[in-house]
């Protein structure tokens, strides 16, 4: 008998990896999906080693510029920070059910449990991500799947409703215990979260959405490294420790300026926008400022490929610092 194809939303951690093995041991035919994204926390071998532990298909699909679009504009909303999850959900549902067609998918499987997350897993939510994504009545939660309505692959037989759970809530020891049953134990931890949520993350990407028409990944990858400062139409960043300026380096785009103070320890600064005489002045201060110098007056090497050039500068005073301050 042909088995019953679908696809499983994998995040690599533990409730996605429980409902893949709950779904996967009654003999549905599954394939997991994963959407590769710098705002997720979790470790990227995980989704990966998940789908290789449980002996199934894995595809990974990176977001690209719709995400962002979708982003800018999302239809339900922001949660406690820049955070579109609802849209964010529905999305993701729509993209993977694309593929999933082509594959002969019957349903989409998703480790969500009822009311584990405020905005996008409360009942409401969850029907209307379904009705957004087009698939209402496809989207199997075996962690909850008793509490919620019957499904399609329920219904149809394809799934024994029986062998499902009734998880809810915030708590994860239901899943810790299962885990265990299962020897599920090859996971990401919970709480590497998503940028999105993060208020001092989302400062700054609200920003660049204002100040920016044209954004790309290189844009967005910035924002997770050093001090970021705003003065009219330029952008200053500045590396907090070594592995930040490595950062800084390879992600500088062409045009704009890098800065730096030689000899000693010194943070890498960009500084993006107009390239004026106040603006390079600026980012030479705010270098000197987070250098290792007690000096009053500081060289600044800067330049767009190496720091060729030198400005001499007084170190930014702290009131100047914190009022340019993007994530405070």
């Amino acid at each position: 008998m042909k088995k019953i194809r679908a696809l499983v939303l994998v995040s690599g951690g533990l409730d996605s990896a429980l409902a893949a093995k709950l779904i996967k041991d009654q003999g549905v035919a599954l394939t997991a999906v994963h959407f590769a994204s710098i705002f997720w926390g979790n470790e990227k071998k995980y989704p990966a080693r998940i789908a290789e532990k449980l002996n199934i298909p894995f595809k990974n699909i990176p977001l690209r510029q719709d995400y962002l679009k979708m982003l800018r504009n999302p239809k339900h909303g922001y949660g406690s920070a820049i955070n579109p999850c609802i849209d964010c959900h529905a999305f993701m549902f729509r993209k993977a059910w694309q593929m999933g067609k082509k594959m002969g998918a019957k349903f989409i499987v998703t480790g969500e449990v009822l009311g584990q997350r405020p905005m996008s897993q409360r009942m409401p939510a969850l029907r209307i991500v379904e009705k957004e994504a087009g698939l209402v009545g496809r989207i199997l939660r075996p962690l909850s799947a008793k509490l919620l309505a019957e499904t399609e692959p329920e219904k149809k037989g394809w799934v024994d409703r029986r062998k499902l759970l009734s998880i809810e809530g915030r708590s994860r020891k239901p899943q810790m215990e299962i885990a265990g049953e299962f020897s599920v134990n090859d996971y990401a931890c919970a709480g590497g979260g998503c940028l999105l949520t993060m208020e001092q993350f989302a400062k700054k990407l609200k920003d660049l959405f204002q100040r920016k028409k044209q954004i790309t990944w290189n844009d967005i990858e910035l924002l997770k490294f050093g001090r970021h400062f705003r003065y009219h139409k330029n952008r200053i960043i500045v590396g907090r420790d070594h592995g930040e300026n490595e950062s800084l380096r390879k992600l500088k785009p062409k045009e704009d300026y890098l800065f730096m103070v030689p000899i000693i320890g010194s943070p890498i600064t960009i500084l993006q926008g107009p390239k004026t005489k106040t603006a390079i002045r600026l980012a030479a201060r705010l270098t000197a400022r987070y250098s290792d110098s007690k000096a009053k007056r500081v060289t600044v090497k800067y330049g767009k490929t190496k720091p060729a050039q030198e400005i001499i500068a007084s170190p930014a005073p702290q009131p100047l610092a914190t009022r340019l301050n993007l994530s405070l």
